[in-house]
């Protein structure tokens, strides 16, 4: 049985589209008493994995069939793929990474589904294929995650994930043979990995082996880090740091700097809020030493020089400094550059140098420092954009960092921090000129009077007296920073004549731990404000009218687009969803849920329980008031937000009476959350996506 609907709303005035008919999604009579509160949750059913539940494998079957064929009416759809396809068809290159004489990078030619790994004998010398993903999977939908080449250059740690999960396989390669090692690694999820001085082996992180049919859905918990030697089988591991005692604790290993000592980072949920346990390497049975215990503050590991270790910190500085701490006397602090305007938000060590990264809002800046903290140079960056990287050893001399803008797509450059002299080692040949479009800032006034930075996009030219179908994206949590990025899908967007806006909402990290914790927990309604701001900002300064404004988001973005929608339908024009966290009441049940109670809270706890119910996507939805269109975007193997959330919400929504626009969800096959997704499946979603709000935004898609 099917569920008619018109695809227009009272009033549209654009030509009547083809009646939709929405699958009939069965309902339950589930009700949960809390708090003195009855949650109905008839869609629960749908929490169900999709390789387990033929009944909710019909359900995306359906779903997917009425939104590929009102998708496939669309006239901007083949537009914005075959511009998104010209876009991204340039030479891509990844950061650099030495070790002893070899340089090992990532290249794509454009259209590669996956990225290829490739070692260089020099600087100068010829690339060599080492690692090809392309070949993995029919589907390009495995890939190439994370490599870290042993010191020495001999052996390549790498991990592979396959259909876009948070699950790896890690692996060891052999660099001159190109051979892998029978050494193989499993169940391994959110890990550093990190070799041992002397390449006799690696530390990683990993879960026990999850019941059968339950891994991608069962709670990650007992996270412990174990070193494994070369040769040996996974089960011959050493286990080196466990917290069965706290099984909600994660655990991550890094080697230090002279490779003396083992640094395990130990955090409860994705605060930077984390404890630091010391072990002496090469010393088996010796006792660990806690440096720091209280979960309170922020704590990266930069360097060290013996027993004195450099670490950038949110402790007492709010928006980050560098300090030094000798481990025979813990919570003792040096201060070596203070907090300043500016969030410091990377620190390395490369040679005699420190390398500081900032946000100034929300642009990057970057600078060098000696060891003690004493300022060297500035690091002068090309634009108003993003620089990353800037990694090294303490016995290199250069080191390469990433710039990209909206407009300007990524360029590699070689810095040399001996002389300060910058080159260029990697810049793609463009079939567009970034001349063509303008990146401007703007500040806006939230409902509170705070001020909100925003940055526009749009095409060089563009007619401005009169507003202009415009897509508004945020994301607003997690510590987040929206800085300049270069993306093609959104760039295609842009050439066709629509504008791209940017909100840095509280809830990210672009001014340091103030600005996160003005946007999360009983506070998160201002990330919904600064939001709604926005668009309201957009509208009054004639950047887009009434009826042309988008909203777009993904995973915690995704839960800003569905939660503002419903407090605020009238705004918008349509609204883009991706894999969000619609059900507030039971995220913390599914995989990596439970991390996530430090920005949303603890659905357990009567306080909170009452935050998120005010505003969960879900229990939300307000029956009787006509909606924007709504185009949902998830992958049926997505385990970090897992699809359950997508396909509650959506169905919720269609069963609501909220208007004649579509309300659909696109379910995306063999494809996580969405690192590692293959390039064409990339273009596919985004075309889909932005056809249909050039379609409810009246952008006319040539």
């Amino acid at each position: 049985m099917m569920t008619p609907v018109t695809a227009e709303a009272a009033g549209d005035m654009a030509a009547p589209a083809p009646a939709l008919a929405y699958p009939d999604t069965a309902r339950d009579n589930i009700v949960d008493p809390q708090f003195g509160v009855d949650v109905a949750d008839p869609y629960r059913w749908l929490e169900d994995d999709v390789r387990v539940n033929p009944k909710v494998a019909a359900w995306v079957a359906a779903q997917n069939r009425v939104t590929d064929a009102y998708l496939g009416t669309l006239p901007g759809r083949d537009a914005f793929a075959r511009r998104m396809t010209e876009l991204y068809n340039y030479e891509r290159f990844g950061l650099p990474r030495r070790a002893g004489t070899r340089y090992f990078y990532t290249r794509n030619d454009g259209l590669q589904p996956q990225s290829v790994l490739y070692v260089r004998e020099g600087l100068k010398g010829e690339g060599r294929v080492l690692i090809d993903p392309n070949g993995w999977a029919k589907d390009g939908a495995t890939a190439l995650a994370e490599w870290v080449p042993s010191d020495d250059g001999r052996h390549l740690l790498y991990s592979v994930q396959d259909g876009g999960t948070d699950w790896r396989i890690v692996r060891v390669k052999d660099v001159a043979t190109g051979q892998d090692l029978p050494d193989e690694i499993r169940w391994v999820k959110f890990s550093a990995l990190d070799w041992a001085k002397d390449g006799s082996g690696f530390y990683y992180s990993r879960f026990p082996a999850p019941k059968a049919g339950e891994a991608f859905q069962s709670l990650n918990e007992n996270h412990a880090v174990y070193f494994h030697s070369l040769g040996t089988p996974q089960d011959a591991d050493r286990l080196i740091h466990a917290t069965p005692g706290q099984p909600e604790l994660s655990n991550r290993a890094v080697v230090s700097d002279d490779g003396k000592y083992l640094l395990v980072t130990g955090s409860t949920g994705t605060d930077e809020r984390y404890s630091l346990t010391l072990y002496r390497t090469g010393k088996a049975g010796t006792k660990p030493k806690l440096l720091v215990g209280d979960y309170e503050n922020n704590w990266e590991y930069v360097t060290n020089s013996g027993t004195r270790f450099t670490f950038l910190t949110n402790k007492g500085a709010p928006r980050q400094r560098l300090v030094s701490m000798d481990i025979r006397q813990p919570g003792v602090l040096t201060e070596l550059v203070g907090e300043e305007e500016g969030t410091l938000v990377g620190a390395s060590r490369v040679g005699d140098r420190i390398i500081l990264s900032y946000l100034g809002d929300a642009k990057s800046e970057a600078r060098m420092v000696a060891l003690d903290g004493r300022r060297v140079a500035n690091i002068n960056l090309a634009d108003i954009g993003s620089a990353s990287g800037f990694g090294g050893k303490s016995t290199d001399a250069e080191t390469f960092y990433a710039f990209s803008s909206y407009a300007r797509p990524t360029t590699i450059y070689r810095l040399d921090t001996v002389t300060g002299q910058t080159e260029i080692f990697a810049e793609p040949k463009l079939t567009f000129k970034p001349a063509d479009f303008t990146v401007e800032q703007r500040f806006y006034t939230s409902k509170d009077g705070t001020e909100v930075p925003m940055f526009l996009v749009m095409k060089k030219g563009l007619d401005r007296t009169k507003g202009s179908p415009t897509i508004l994206y945020g994301y607003g949590g997690f510590n987040v920073s929206m800085t300049p990025a270069f993306s093609p899908t959104r760039l295609a967007w842009v050439d066709k004549g629509g504008v791209l806006a940017i909100a840095n909402l509280r809830g990210g990290g672009e001014y340091g731990k103030a600005w996160h914790d003005a946007g999360r927990l009983d506070k998160k309604q201002n990330v919904f404000d600064d939001f709604v701001a926005a668009g309201e900002y957009l509208i009054a300064e004639g950047i887009t009218g009434k009826g042309q404004l988008a909203i777009e988001g993904g995973s915690n973005g995704g839960l800003l687009v569905a939660a503002v929608t419903n407090q605020r339908p009238d705004l918008f024009a349509a609204a883009l969803p991706a894999v969000g966290v619609m059900d507030m009441l039971r995220f913390d049940r599914f995989t990596a849920g439970r991390y996530w109670t430090d920005d949303y809270g603890f659905p357990s706890k009567e306080a909170d329980f009452r935050n998120l119910l005010a505003y969960s996507p879900y229990h939300n939805i307000r029956d009787g008031k006509a909606y924007p269109a709504v185009l949902v975007t998830t992958a049926d193997t997505d385990d970090r937000v897992v699809p359950g959330h997508s396909f509650k919400y959506a169905a919720a929504l269609q069963h609501a009476r909220t208007g004649g626009k579509p309300h659909l969800i696109r379910i995306e096959t063999r494809a996580g959350h969405g690192s590692g997704k293959p390039t064409d499946k990339i273009i596919a979603e985004a075309a889909d996506k932005y056809a249909f709000a050039a379609r409810w935004t009246g952008l006319d898609v040539k």
